[in-house]
């Protein structure tokens, strides 16, 4: 419901945007003044008596000649002379107002609905049990939906942030934009065969055959995209050198290859290096004191404390 406020007249949502798109202004008639409706009520009235009730015993058996009697009346109506002036309403409209009239639009007005909705924690916005993506920064927060035959846009603060091509159908789809993404989420999207054979020809050989065989062997493409992904993320925290090492030595050890053989190879190679370098660090500091000498390798005397 849209309500006014003491300082301000708040129109209804629709109403406006239909008053924008068609460049006009809106003037509510104030509260408790019927003398701002009179005109407006005794034109209605006006109509209703010569059209409607003209038309009362007038068959039609189709909407167009229902229209065609009705714009009969109407230029009958507007052509009638004034009884305290001279004139009629349709020369009073061709001197006094066309002039300021300013051309319509080449589309007419389409309805629409706006509607408050929060946004949920997978970015997207429910409308009429069909879901659709904002960027994901605005998880949590009031925006507006305006909803079209055809078009779904989501606003914040007065600023358009999403625009999707309305859906229709089967209950619960989703239009999701790549951009609305988190980058996690679009790294998980991104995942084809043809992605992971490349990514997989970046690291070595044997990464390759490791990506290949599970291309081959796993029961669905998306089983295998999804194992793909686990190894990919290594990269995270190992170098492509370590993770092509992995692959090589974990293929020198069955033909069938894992992902989960590779991590805990990784896991243990880097646990491995680890070792060697602390090792090699004691051996070096070790040999840097090697030739130091003591007084009593000389024979001299040391102080007692």
């Amino acid at each position: 419901m849209t309500k006014h406020t003491s300082k301000e007249l708040i129109l209804n949502p629709t109403y406006k945007e239909m008053a924008d798109y068609y460049n006009t202004v809106i003037m509510p008639a104030r509260v408790r003044s019927p003398k701002d409706k009179a005109a407006v009520e005794g034109a209605v009235g006006a109509i209703s008596t010569w059209i409607i009730a003209a038309l009362r015993n007038t068959q039609c058996f189709s909407i167009d000649e229902l229209n065609e009697e009705v714009w009969m009346k109407l230029e009958e109506f507007n052509e009638r002379p004034f009884t305290r002036k001279k004139g009629c309403r349709l020369s009073a409209f061709e001197e006094e107002e066309k002039f300021a009239l300013s051309p319509l639009p080449i589309t007419p007005y389409k309805m629409s609905k706006w509607n408050t909705v929060k946004v949920r924690p997978d970015y997207h916005v429910s409308v009429e049990s069909m879901f659709y993506s904002v960027p994901y920064e605005y998880i949590n927060q009031e925006v507006d939906v305006r909803v079209s035959d055809d078009l779904v846009e989501v606003h914040f603060n007065h600023m358009r942030i999403a625009s999707h091509k309305r859906l229709y159908g089967k209950f619960g789809q989703l239009s999701t934009i790549h951009d609305h993404m988190p980058d996690n989420h679009k790294l998980f999207v991104e995942q084809t065969p043809e992605a992971a054979i490349e990514w997989a020809e970046s690291m070595g050989t044997s990464t390759v055959d490791v990506v290949q065989y599970i291309l081959d062997t796993s029961q669905t493409e998306k089983l295998a995209l999804q194992s793909i992904f686990s190894l990919k993320k290594s990269e995270q925290r190992y170098s492509k050198y370590e993770i092509e090492r992995a692959c090589k030595m974990v293929i020198s050890m069955t033909k069938r290859p894992t992902v989960k053989s590779i991590q805990t190879i990784l896991k243990n190679n880097k646990k491995n290096d680890a070792e060697q370098e602390l090792k090699r660090k004691t051996e070096i500091n070790q040999n840097n004191y090697g030739f130091t000498r003591g007084a009593a390798y000389y024979g001299g005397k040391q102080n007692d404390k």
